[in-house]
């Protein structure tokens, strides 16, 4: 229970997985790899809504992209029921509902990537798409997916 462990000392209580909101399910696996649908910075019942650059600055963004990135984890756990199965953060997308004048997509993508790295060590380093996009579902501010070798 290391990552778990990890989780803990970073004073992070993962949520409850969240439940499917459309017709999709939350984890998919083919073989040894893991697919997370989308997350969204959901936070118990409140979401963290607004553009990038135009609502939210650039730190708001990439704490939502943080909140995010621990959804996904909580999905993950709900799934493998242990976090330690993760061999290997193999990437995560990160959209970023952003102003069309918003160029720092990539700034806002590390609060994901950096909880992966606290979390897993060098496990946790991926690749990674950063997505400027002009909405997201219910005007959320960030959604993360992974893809994760277990």
């Amino acid at each position: 229970m290391q990552a778990e462990k990890k989780l803990k000392e970073m004073g992070i209580e993962l949520p409850e997985a969240a439940a499917p909101a459309a017709m999709y399910i939350p984890v998919k696996q083919v073989g040894n790899t893991v697919y997370v649908s989308g997350q969204t910075p959901k936070q118990g019942a409140s979401l963290i809504t607004g553009q990038v650059g135009r609502d939210k600055t650039v730190e708001e963004g990439t704490a939502a992209a943080r909140v995010c990135a621990v959804n996904v984890l909580a999905a993950l756990k709900s799934y493998l029921g242990d976090l330690d199965r993760v061999k290997n953060v193999v990437k995560l997308v990160v959209f970023v509902n952003s102003d069309p004048n918003f160029h720092e997509q990539h700034i806002v993508a590390n609060g994901a990537s950096g909880l992966m790295f606290d979390v897993f060590g060098e496990k946790g380093r991926h690749a990674r798409s950063a997505v400027g996009m002009a909405q997201l579902p219910l005007n959320c501010t960030v959604e993360v997916e992974a893809i994760v070798e277990v």
